[in-house]
């Protein structure tokens, strides 16, 4: 059974993943739970009250998914850095417990590429069924989610 576990960890989690788990494990360790984790809580549920009160206003916030268009494949490897910051606007629902859905919403031109842009919604803590109506909704006024991209490789 250690060994099924081992080779489905080994075969299932790409590199990135296991980058993001191992810094995780060691911010978690000893002589760090009080510098790091307990700190981030605190951020955390700051970050959780400011959209609970803008969720008193509004149903659903929209965002782009990430601050640049995707990427073509296997380009940022050698840049985990970067690959952190393609995903700074969708970590906010993860810390503040909220519900997200990011769904396309058109192509960007760069360097002769076409590359994928996301569209993100954000809701309430379980208000999932809203945020899948509104992201239906779109789907259905747009044929963004039928377009396909070719694969684009560095």
């Amino acid at each position: 059974m250690l060994d099924f576990y081992g080779r489905t960890r080994a075969e299932g989690l790409g590199p990135e993943v296991k980058r993001r788990i191992i810094l995780g494990a060691y911010v978690l360790s000893s002589g760090y739970y009080d510098a790091y984790y307990l700190q981030a809580q605190k951020v955390r549920e700051l970050i959780r009250r400011d959209f609970a009160s803008v969720f008193e206003n509004v149903d659903a916030l929209i965002s782009p998914t990430s601050p640049v268009p995707a990427f073509k494949l296997g380009e940022r490897v050698a840049d985990p850095l970067q690959m952190y910051l393609a995903d700074i606007f969708t970590i906010a629902a993860n810390l503040a417990g909220i519900c997200g859905i990011s769904i396309p919403c058109g192509f960007a031109e760069l360097d002769g590429h076409r590359l994928p842009i996301g569209l993100q919604l954000l809701g309430k803590p379980l208000d999932e069924a809203r945020i899948f109506k509104i992201a239906h909704a779109y789907e259905q006024s747009t044929d963004w989610h039928k377009a396909r991209p070719p694969i684009a490789s560095s």
